[in-house]
């Protein structure tokens, strides 16, 4: 692949150098605010000459979140092949940084409206999320005891479709307890967030009569 050359070089460079400034202030600001001019000295530039390099705050926040991640990716491998422990410390990471878990659920919020220039990146988000840590949970529900008796070739797929139906339940009520729990933890770091959730996990799990909730 050929590298930028040119201004779009130095643009793409800058940008890199400014994402990287605001992860650095996000991750040692603790439970502080941080301002557009917090960025923008660490790099040099005006606040103003800042923004210009991605079109708005809210769109150099999102660019924030999104490096974040890929920074997760680097360190946890990719989220496609990560397990469920594999998450787990990427919560408990997270602990590390409280800056950057604010700045997530403050934009996580914010993102709701259609027009924001985070909607597209958390829906995206969520929506990998929902998935593979559904595959996951269907992958360890098969993995369980088998049923009682053979089961009949013709409930087979009856059996799969609500194992990943409930699967699809458990996945949307993990990752909203973990948004809660982020917004709790700002509030009280004592909470262990990884252990919280490793435990939910298991209550989904293993709740007699699981199989028996309603898949909406």
């Amino acid at each position: 692949m050929t590298k930028p050359r040119g201004p779009y070089a130095k643009t793409s460079s800058k940008r890199q150098q400014i994402i990287e400034a605001a992860l650095a202030a996000y991750a040692e600001a603790g439970s502080r605010k941080v301002s557009v001019r917090d960025i923008a000295q660490r790099v040099g530039m005006t606040d103003a000459g800042v923004l210009h390099h991605f079109g708005g705050r809210e769109a150099l926040l999102t660019a924030v979140l999104a490096a974040r991640d890929a920074a997760a990716e680097e360190r946890f491998g990719a989220f496609e092949a990560r397990s469920a422990g594999d998450f787990l410390q990427v919560l408990a990471a997270n602990a590390s940084t409280p800056g950057l878990v604010k700045l997530f659920v403050d934009l996580a919020a914010a993102a709701a409206e259609p027009d924001h220039p985070a909607h597209d990146y958390f829906g995206e988000r969520y929506d990998r999320y929902r998935r593979r840590f559904a595959e996951q949970l269907v992958a360890q529900a098969s993995a369980g005891p088998a049923p009682d008796g053979p089961v009949p070739d013709e409930r087979a797929g009856a059996v799969d479709a609500d194992r990943a139906a409930e699967a699809a339940w458990a996945a949307r009520i993990l990752i909203a307890a973990t948004d809660g729990l982020q917004l709790q933890w700002l509030l009280d770091p004592r909470i262990d967030m990884a252990d919280d959730i490793r435990r939910l996990a298991d209550v989904l799990l293993n709740a007699p009569g699981g199989r028996d909730r309603p898949a909406g």
